[in-house]
């Protein structure tokens, strides 16, 4: 059943974009802000250069949102112009009437997919830095698998929203909007230290280590508390995809 729901959500159109700007745009960023970053680090304006390479991920957080997003929402597209009303979803649970397993088929498919993009992300982002930047250390595989496991969080948060909302535009919209235009997250915690726990604020706290955040949380603590986030969410849409009709 995950089988199938891997080459589901690879047949995807959309996901393939998601694919692609989520693994090309952070060292798209890299190649550019090079000479930028090369005199920040000679006058000091950097002085700490060991976030760089993996602060670059975050741009490239698009695609596992988009993953996350699409995953679900594609079952709630119309089936064809025949029956508008007609959903795919009605049809995979024809094949598959056990609701449960399915989203676990689909979470599993979707965090393997995630993992992997994330992986070849990071390793060409920071390849590209070190090539770039020779003089800065590489980070420590442990923060490089925090950013990993933290870009499948990502994406599992998309795929949680989506699933209590049953709409592909929103949560994608709001989503982008919030991690590249203005955080509404950011915001709240001038309001609220409490807000410094929010999913977009504590998981990068996994693995930067410079940035400046409101409330300076541990890696552990950050990606236990980033986890819980996404099991709460994920158990309040299980419940609703169980309960609703399709």
């Amino acid at each position: 059943m995950v089988g199938a729901e891997l080459r589901k959500l690879l047949g995807l159109p959309t996901a393939w974009i998601g694919l692609v700007l989520g693994t090309l745009l952070a060292p798209v960023i890299v190649l550019l802000n090079a000479p930028y970053v090369r005199g920040a680090i000679a006058d000091g304006t950097i002085a700490d250069p060991s976030d760089l390479g993996l602060q670059d991920l975050g741009i490239g957080l698009i695609g596992p949102m988009v993953l996350g997003v699409v995953v679900i929402s594609s079952e709630y597209t119309s089936t064809g112009p025949d029956a508008p009303r007609a959903r795919q979803l009605t049809t995979t649970l024809t094949a598959m009437p056990g609701r449960l397993r399915l989203l676990a088929a689909k979470s599993v498919a979707l965090v393997l997919v995630a993992a992997a993009q994330a992986a070849v992300t990071a390793a060409a982002t920071l390849t590209l830095t070190h090539v770039l930047h020779p003089h800065v250390p590489a980070p420590a595989p442990a923060r490089v698998a925090a950013a990993v496991l933290y870009w499948t969080l990502i994406a599992l948060l998309s795929f949680a929203i989506t699933l209590i909302t049953r709409n592909g535009i929103v949560p994608l919209t709001f989503l982008i909007i919030n991690s590249t235009v203005v955080s509404v997250s950011y915001l709240l915690t001038k309001v609220t230290d409490l807000a410094a726990y929010l999913p977009d604020i504590v998981g990068p706290q996994m693995f930067l280590t410079t940035a400046d955040f409101p409330v300076r949380i541990a890696p552990l603590t950050a990606g236990l508390v980033m986890t819980a986030w996404i099991a709460a969410l994920l158990a309040i849409g299980a419940v609703l995809f169980h309960r609703r009709d399709p």
